[in-house]
């Protein structure tokens, strides 16, 4: 089953299959210490072979329906990511999460590629909640959350370890309601 949303002209979601895996570990590794500083994942991906595991727990999540994690596809090539952590259906909400290659920044792709997954998971799963956490100090991913309307809730002290030191989490939310009133 493949899952896709079409963002804008040229813009597509796409969920990750095995044949991606080259192309998002040759995009880790490009960016590396740029990614690194922020995403805990970046240390523990040194293949392809990695990326192909990240794409299988990713494919099965996405078959036990607990949420999509979608390549970010401009012009056909792979540009980042966003996507799902598991889905907790008892209370209805996900966190969310999203990257981008240092030379696809400030284009507003993550922020229209975000604003389609909470389309997608407020609209079609009827999620109530949907979460981002952002390093406090990581102005750019937190303006993301800023710029789709979501409530700053507080902040998770020390709560992520990454590249080598604590990262304190900023906390981001948005409601089902919240979002289809923003739509109007």
């Amino acid at each position: 089953m493949m899952f896709q949303l079409d963002v804008a002209p040229g813009l597509t979601l796409r969920q990750f299959t095995l044949p991606d895996a080259e192309a998002v570990f040759a995009a880790a590794d490009r960016d590396r210490e740029y990614l690194r500083v922020w995403l805990p994942w970046v240390d523990q991906t040194h293949s392809a072979e990695d990326s192909r595991r990240f794409i299988r727990g990713a494919q099965a999540q996405f078959e036990a329906a607990l949420g999509p994690n979608c390549g970010i596809w401009s012009a056909g090539a792979l540009a980042g990511s966003v996507g799902c952590h598991t889905i907790d259906w008892s209370n209805r909400k996900c966190s969310i999460g999203y990257w981008v290659s240092a030379d696809m920044q400030g284009r507003g792709i993550v922020t229209r590629s975000v604003a389609a997954m909470l389309d997608y998971l407020f609209e079609d799963l009827q999620l109530h909640r949907v979460l981002i956490e952002c390093g406090t100090e990581n102005l750019k991913s937190c303006a993301v959350p800023q710029r789709l309307g979501f409530q700053r809730e507080g902040v998770a002290r020390q709560a992520e370890w990454v590249g080598g030191r604590w990262v304190d989490l900023v906390q981001w939310a948005m409601l089902r309601w919240e979002w289809a009133a923003r739509k109007k």
